[in-house]
Order: structure tokens, then C-alpha cells, then sequence
């Protein structure tokens, strides 16, 4: 018994050796650290999340390796301490469990910052998916911006999940079908089917049934995707979407969804007397920016789920407020373990009288910015010309320069891409024409319908559009027309991504044209050199949507009740039974103001005095004179004429004509080869005796001044002229050699 003590005052001494040697290693470590930090900034200790620091902290592998190794040649000491201590940090675990599990519900509210235990970097070239719901045209403009945000920062392939009603799928596959982004996939889902899903829920939102569609993306999205962001479309990315991405492996085994807590009074029901919000969690969520673990919804019953928790709560509330935001929380209300709070700064909520100004303190915090409020970029907040600024940055940013390949990764495989990298390739760049040559191969971003459109709601046998092509320099044309053609109207303007937010701001700001919901819009972005003529001509001519189309310019003028006639026009000559392309004599003033002639007679006397002329008959003759004005000057009915070499008039033609040559860009022979090739397919050319087009006096485009002072330009035009001859009798065969002839014989 007295051996005891003896035999236990050695172990004690060793043991205080042991702990001093242990405190001394910790401290040496801890030094380490301390200096390689002070080198670079501020920072005393490097930050317990080593993903989300700067590279500059990874960079110090070396001491790292280092403190490892003092550390492994005292492993040994720290085991028999470890052993010593095991009951006691067993037990200190066991009553903090609780807590970490309640964290991991809510997160710290307190800290804009993810905590760091699950943290993890997304691979390289991980593929990352984001769904985001989009119903008509105004919804379409700002997809493209969110997307733009989307791909400035990124560094991954993306693949787009797109909800769309019709409208918006028409627009958006032809746009990224045109953007042709490497590795960037989009798959799109027709909204249409989801309908009956939530049309039961009554919606007070101004999104609509649009507006509860991310309730149902469990069952719209394919069922071997497991994990998707969910984004509004009034959302601007200020970072790498591969941080939010990330976020995800911080789930909790429990954990469905991430969410930011909503930053407006909301869900207090404090906002006006009776008011009485869905049921929340504390200040509840909003659900502009969501995470979500498909699978696990899936496997926990996702969609019975919301729906008896909408069932139930709507016999007392009647109607959601806010859409699937009213749904998604009344459901967290009930299952707070379903959440993962995401710091406020991934979803920085820019309505009025939030709390948002709490989610930052630099402009590096900023992550994702929401402008959530119906009054958009005029909402107020301290920092909204910030936060204006940076949205509009991305609205009119080039789209064309987001076309980087991302080094190192597997492009996704895009046939147009592909086609376009190969015909390029297949050009010679010693060719004197291999500008225009390369023009013509260049595949446009066109953003189709980029206004309200009201499509036609019946079929009209006899129904005709104007078709026409411009540029920034030529907006001003559009009200006149307007004044005078009452029918449906596809124009194709060709602008930057600036430019056609200018249009957008005149467009809305003009009485005439926010009237009218006939005229469709089609925006083709600016790329290369030359002005792309034949393929706007044809950007307009297809989405045209009625059985007959008006080919002209957008520099004439039609005569008052040029659509009725037309329209009167075709029935009586039966144009549906008949290959024909009606003649609408051309003729032009040199006065920017003119008083406009209301009939022929009055036409024909401003003709006699001067103030009229026929078009381009004191520089171009050729490309009119087979209309034979002449005759029209005393004709009553419509009259056949023939095809003669350079003849360009503007014609009255069925829908499904053959489309423009695309090889011809900027100025010169663009409408005489379409002409050719309508009387290669034997249309009969009847001249009308009672309709006319009058163009209005404007500066020389840049194209025609290229034309008359470049030699190269006009000698690549006659070779490309040539070719078209060639391809013209390959194609129809000895019908065709006449064009050769004729144009020799001149």
C-alpha cells in the first residue's frame, strides 16, 4: 500500500513532460502558420475553411509539409495523451451534438459566412446544373442577361434546365442554338405539361402559374439528376456559380434544401394592419436562389409532401401571396430539419425596405444579387446605382466575347459549332475574297421576337407581312411605317448587345410603335465586318407568320391602304392556285419632307412635276425599268412582265419562296440574285396597277461608300457573282444558262 504513491509520482513527471513538449510542437506550429500568414495580408491565423481562401494560402505546401513532419515524430505523444483524455472529449461530444445538429439546420444566423466542416471544392470540370423557370418575352430578356452573369465567372461546364412555355422555347433554343457557347448544354421542358400540377393553386403573384412551376421540378426534371440550382429570372451573378455549387456537400444527411432567409418583414405579418402571411420560420426563406438534393426529395415524397401542406393551409389562407415562396416555407415550417440556411450574401434581396444592406460590408461579399421587387432596377436602396450599374454591365455586355473555351475540359458536342469551325477551316485566307467569304459562314446570336408579339389568333388564306431589315441608323423609319401599314410586320435589326438595349428604351418610349403587338422583332447581334444583308432578309422572311410575305426595304414608304389591296389583291387573282410574285413599283423622292401622295393620280402629278421619280433611274435604271413604268402610268389591271438581267424589284411572293443567297454581304446584287432565282422556279412576275412604295432620302450606308471607293470590294462581288451563276445552273440545270448569257451579252 505505502508503494503506491512511489510508484505514481514517475508516471505524473513524465506526463508533465509530455504536455510540455506537446504545447511546445503546438506552438511552434502555430508560429509557422502565424509568419507565412503575415507575409500576405492582415490575416493573423489562416482561415479554418482552406477551400475558400485565395490561392496565395495554398501556396505554402512546403511549410505545411513541414509542421507535418514534427507532428508525425510526436504522433506517439499525442496517442497516449489522446488515451488519457478519450472519456472526457467523448463526453463534451456527446452534449454538443445537439447543437452542431440545430446549426446544420438553420445555420449561423449570425455570420454570413458557410460553416466549414462540409465544405468542398467543386472538380474542374464538374458539370453543373441550373433550372430556372421562363414563360414569355420579357421573361426571355432576362434570361440572357442571368445567363451572361452565369458564364462571365465561370470556370465549369454549365447545363441550363429550362422551363419554358412556347414563347419563351422558341426564343431561347434559337438563341443558344445561334450563342453556340462552348460547353454548355440546355435541355428544354414544356411548362404546358406541368399545368395541371399547380393550376389548382390560387395565385395572387404577378408571375402567375409560372410563378409555383419550381414546386414541380422533381417531376419535370429527369429523374437521374440528383441535384440542381434553381434560379429566378431577375438574378445577377456576381461570382463563379461553381461556390454556390459547392454548397452542396454541406448538406447534412437530413438536408434537402438551401435556401437564404427572406430579408423583408414578410412572414412577421407586421407589415399593415390584418396582415396575415403563410406560415414561416422565423423571418421565412425566399426562394430566388434554392439548392436542391433531387434525389433525396424524390425518396422522402417531395411531391405529396407540398401538396397536403397547400391543401391545408389554403382552407384558411384561400390564395398564395408569393407563389411557390408561400408553399416552400409553409412546408420548412413543419420540417425545419429540410433547410440548410445559406448566408445572405448568395441571394441579396433588392426590395423595398429589406435587410439586404446586412448581407455585405465589401463589394467582395457580394455573391448573387435579386432584384425581387415588381418595381425592378427602381427599386429603392442605398447602394442601387451599385447594384443598376453592375446589372446593366451584363445587359449590354458583348455576348459574342462569352464564347471561351474552357481549357482542359470536354467540350460538349454542338453540330453548328462544328460545322461553322470546319468551313472555316476549309478556307483559304490567301484568297483576295476571304473576308466576304467568311461573312457569309459566321453564324449570328439572333434573339427572335425580343417584344410582345400577338400572333395571329385565326388563319387568313390572303394575309400578308411586311418583311424588312435594319440597323441603328435606320430606327427612325419605323413609326412612319407604321403610319402607313396596318398588317403584321418582321423586321430584323441587326445591333450590338448595347445598341439593342437602346432600341428596347425607344421602342417603349414611342406611342406608335407600344401600341402595336403585330410587329415581331428580331434582334441579330453584330459579328464581323460587313453587314449581313441576306441572312436578316432571312431572319425576317421565316418567322414571318402569315401564307403571303411584302419583300421591301425599310427605307420605303407603302402607300395608305397598301395592305388591304394587297390583300384584296391576292384573293382576286387567285394567288393560293398560282406560282406569282406581284410587283410593287418602287419610286423614291430626294426631299426629306414630302407630302405624301393618298392615291396614283395624285403620284403620277408629283411625278409629272419633279418631285417624284421613278427609283434609281438616274443611277441604277436597269434594276427597275422591266416594270415598265409607262405602262403602269395607264394600267387598270395587273400585267405580266419578264425577267431581265439586274432586275430587283420589290415583290409580293407566298411564304415558303426561296430564301436569300447569303454569300452576298454589305452592298450589291443581295435582291437581284433572289429575283434570278424566283424566275429560275418559274414565278410569273405581274406588276399591280395600283399600289406603289416610295423611298425616302437618307445618308449613304458604309457599305455602298465600301463599294464605290474599294476595287478588291467590286471585284470580289463579280466573283462571287460568277459562283452564284454556276451554282444557279447546277441547280436548275440548262434552264439556268440564260442568266449566264444575258449577263455576258450586256
Amino acid at each position: 500500500m505505502t508503494f503506491a504513491p512511489i510508484m505514481l509520482c514517475p508516471w505524473r513527471g513524465r506526463l508533465k513532460v509530455l504536455l510540455a513538449t506537446l504545447m511546445l510542437v503546438l506552438f511552434i506550429s502555430w508560429l509557422y502558420f502565424l509568419l507565412g500568414n503575415l507575409e500576405y495580408g492582415p490575416s493573423l491565423l489562416p482561415s479554418p475553411c482552406f477551400g475558400e481562401q485565395p490561392k496565395r494560402y495554398l501556396d505554402h505546401e512546403a511549410l505545411a509539409s513541414q509542421v507535418r513532419k514534427v507532428e508525425e515524430e510526436n504522433h506517439l505523444l499525442r496517442l497516449q495523451l489522446s488515451q488519457s483524455q478519450a472519456q472526457e472529449r467523448m463526453d463534451s461530444n456527446q452534449q454538443g451534438s445537439s447543437f452542431v445538429e440545430n446549426q446544420e439546420v438553420l445555420g449561423d444566423k449570425s455570420s454570413n459566412h458557410t460553416g466549414c466542416p462540409k465544405q468542398r471544392m467543386v472538380q474542374k470540370c464538374e458539370l453543373i446544373h441550373v433550372a430556372i423557370v421562363c414563360a414569355g418575352y420579357n421573361a426571355s430578356r432576362d434570361v440572357v442577361t442571368l445567363v451572361k452573369s452565369i458564364l462571365f465567372h465561370r470556370k465549369n461546364p454549365l447545363h441550363f434546365h429550362l422551363i419554358t412555355d412556347h414563347v419563351a422555347q422558341k426564343i431561347l433554343q434559337t438563341l443558344f442554338q445561334s450563342w453556340m457557347v462552348p460547353s454548355v448544354h440546355v435541355s428544354f421542358y414544356n411548362a404546358d405539361d406541368l399545368k395541371a400540377e399547380v393550376s389548382w393553386i390560387p395565385n395572387k403573384h404577378y408571375s402567375g402559374i409560372y410563378g409555383l412551376m419550381k414546386l414541380t421540378l422533381t417531376k419535370a426534371l429527369p429523374s437521374d439528376l440528383s441535384k440542381v440550382i434553381v434560379l429566378d429570372t431577375d438574378i445577377t451573378f456576381a461570382t463563379d456559380v461553381a461556390e454556390l455549387w459547392a454548397v452542396l456537400g454541406k448538406f447534412s444527411d437530413k438536408q434537402v434544401i438551401g435556401l437564404v432567409e427572406n430579408q423583408s418583414d414578410w412572414y412577421l405579418g407586421n407589415l399593415w394592419k390584418n396582415h396575415k402571411p403563410w406560415p414561416a420560420l422565423g423571418r421565412g426563406f425566399n426562394t430566388g436562389v434554392i439548392l436542391l438534393l433531387l434525389d433525396r426529395l424524390r425518396q422522402m415524397g417531395w411531391e405529396q409532401m407540398w401538396r397536403l401542406t397547400a391543401e391545408r393551409e389554403l382552407m384558411s389562407m384561400l390564395s398564395t401571396s408569393l407563389a411557390d415562396q408561400d408553399i416552400f416555407n409553409a412546408v420548412i415550417k413543419r420540417n425545419p430539419a429540410l433547410v440548410y440556411q445559406l448566408p445572405c450574401f448568395w441571394n441579396v434581396q433588392l426590395s423595398d425596405h429589406t435587410r439586404s444592406e446586412q448581407c455585405y460590408t465589401e463589394v467582395s461579399d457580394l455573391k448573387v444579387i435579386h432584384w425581387n421587387s415588381p418595381k425592378k432596377l427602381r427599386v429603392k436602396n442605398k447602394h442601387v446605382e451599385f447594384f443598376r450599374n453592375l446589372y446593366l454591365t451584363f445587359l449590354e455586355y458583348d455576348g459574342n466575347l462569352l464564347r471561351r473555351e474552357l481549357f482542359g475540359c470536354a467540350n460538349l458536342p454542338s453540330l453548328s459549332s462544328g460545322q461553322f469551325q470546319q468551313a472555316l477551316e476549309e478556307l483559304d485566307e490567301d484568297d483576295p475574297c476571304y473576308d466576304f467569304r467568311r461573312q457569309s459562314l459566321i453564324r449570328h446570336r439572333v434573339h427572335l421576337f425580343f417584344l410582345q408579339y400577338e400572333f395571329p389568333a385565326m388563319t387568313d388564306a390572303a394575309d400578308v407581312t411586311l418583311v424588312a431589315q435594319l440597323s441603328m441608323d435606320r430606327l427612325q423609319m419605323l413609326e412612319a411605317i407604321c403610319k402607313h401599314w396596318i398588317g403584321p410586320i418582321s423586321l430584323a435589326l441587326y445591333m450590338s448587345d448595347a445598341e439593342a438595349q437602346q432600341f428596347l428604351r425607344y421602342a417603349q418610349a414611342s406611342e406608335v410603335l407600344r401600341s402595336r403587338r403585330n410587329i415581331a422583332y428580331h434582334i441579330v447581334y453584330k459579328e464581323g465586318q460587313f453587314y449581313p444583308v441576306n441572312f436578316l432578309r432571312n431572319i425576317a422572311l421565316k418567322n414571318a407568320q402569315t401564307p403571303y410575305v411584302f419583300l421591301t426595304d425599310i427605307d420605303f414608304l407603302p402607300m395608305y391602304g397598301l395592305y388591304d389591296y394587297l390583300r384584296t389583291t391576292i384573293l382576286q387573282l387567285e394567288l393560293p392556285h398560282r406560282k406569282a410574285a406581284l410587283i410593287v413599283p418602287a419610286f423614291e423622292t430626294l426631299h426629306y419632307r414630302l407630302t405624301f401622295p393618298k392615291s396614283k393620280a395624285e403620284l403620277l402629278s408629283m411625278l409629272d412635276m419633279g418631285s417624284l421619280y421613278t427609283f434609281r433611274y438616274h443611277v441604277w435604271p436597269q434594276g427597275h425599268a422591266p416594270t415598265d413604268y409607262a405602262k403602269w402610268r395607264t394600267a387598270t389591271v395587273p400585267y405580266r412582265v419578264e425577267w431581265q438581267p439586274h432586275f430587283e424589284p420589290y415583290v409580293v411572293v407566298r411564304h415558303d419562296c426561296p430564301l436569300y443567297d447569303q454569300r452576298f454581304v454589305g452592298f450589291g446584287w443581295n435582291k437581284v440574285s433572289h429575283v434570278m432565282e424566283l424566275d429560275a422556279q418559274e414565278y410569273e412576275f405581274l406588276v399591280l396597277p395600283n399600289a406603289f412604295i416610295i423611298h425616302m432620302p437618307h445618308a449613304p450606308s458604309f457599305d455602298i461608300s465600301k463599294f464605290r471607293l474599294s476595287s478588291s470590294y467590286r471585284d470580289c462581288l463579280e466573283t462571287l457573282r460568277e459562283e452564284f451563276h454556276q451554282d444557279l445552273s447546277r441547280k436548275y440545270g440548262a434552264a439556268a444558262l440564260k442568266y449566264l448569257t444575258a449577263e455576258r451579252s450586256l
